[in-house]
């Protein structure tokens, strides 16, 4: 398995014990002594202790190391001085390629060091073709490695009723797809928007500072059940009942599994739901 650009030993504390390096499966009845762990970052983190391999790559090179690792994988040649650009060298790449064509079962493990850098979608992009070039040798998935709650979620919503998962526009009244252009974060930092309203998420705490700035500068909607990044730089923030909590919903894994919630507590919030269907409401009587 191989986590890139990402910490789970702090963002995800449960992942190695729960789902990955840690728990014993069926076929993995050793657990952690019949696994490789591979950390690919920019810098150590708390999870590269728990690696048994840590690639330090240079900042803004994931995408160079990717298509160099494609190349490997194909027994292409690679030019040695620009695999040293990275950070990394050829002969450590070619032990990667090696652990990852002899493992039964692989995972790529991506966070948003790797989405949200230099190269962003292409990025994401790169790990897809190495994963599906890989499946040439042997069964190799990759996965996300989710920040906000319930993200999976989204993307699940915005696929089955569009066919895309994100950067989706529908200003023509049909879905267009093009990741780089209808990418929020890409959206923000040009400037192409002039009102946001944001719903479970806290952009003003992860994104690039230009689109931070940008949605300060727009009228911006905020629901969250708690003061955020975000709502402290918006013009209106809706407290809402959280949900699984004190509203019932479902949410899904990161591996896409669905898990319906009920409510154990009450709250004096509406729900999420319930705004947005207000807000509609008052919408298409204005239409009217």
């Amino acid at each position: 398995m191989i986590y890139w650009g990402g910490n789970p030993a702090e963002c995800h504390p449960r992942h190695f014990t729960r789902y990955t390096l840690t728990q014993k499966g069926k076929f993995v009845p050793n657990g952690r002594k019949g696994r490789t762990m591979v950390l690919v970052d920019i810098r150590e983190t708390p999870s590269a202790k728990a690696a048994d391999t840590f690639l330090q790559i240079r900042p803004g090179k994931d995408f160079e190391v990717l298509t160099t690792l494609r190349a490997l994988v194909k027994n292409q040649r690679v030019d040695k001085d620009l695999v040293a650009e990275t950070g990394l060298t050829v002969e450590q790449l070619q032990e990667l390629v090696g652990q990852m064509k002899a493992a039964k079962f692989g995972v790529i493990f991506f966070g948003m060091g790797l989405s949200m850098t230099r190269g962003k979608h292409m990025n994401s992009a790169g790990v897809l073709a190495l994963v599906a070039e890989m499946n040439a040798y042997t069964k190799f998935v990759c996965m996300p490695m989710r920040g906000h709650g319930n993200v999976a979620g989204a993307d699940m919503v915005l696929r089955w009723t569009t066919g895309y998962p994100f950067g989706v526009n529908l200003s023509r009244g049909y879905p267009r797809f093009n990741p780089g252009e209808f990418s929020t974060v890409d959206l923000l930092v040009r400037g192409d928007v002039d009102a946001a309203l944001i719903l479970g998420a806290d952009p003003g705490a992860t994104m690039p500072q230009p689109g931070i700035d940008h949605l300060a500068r727009i009228p911006t909607i905020v629901l969250d059940p708690k003061v955020t990044h975000t709502s402290r730089l918006a013009r209106v923030h809706i407290t809402t009942a959280p949900t699984g909590i004190s509203s019932p919903g479902t949410v899904y894994r990161m591996d896409e599994v669905p898990l319906p919630l009920r409510p154990i507590l009450k709250s004096p919030y509406p729900s999420d739901e319930v705004v947005l269907r207000r807000i509609l409401q008052l919408v298409q009587k204005k239409l009217l």
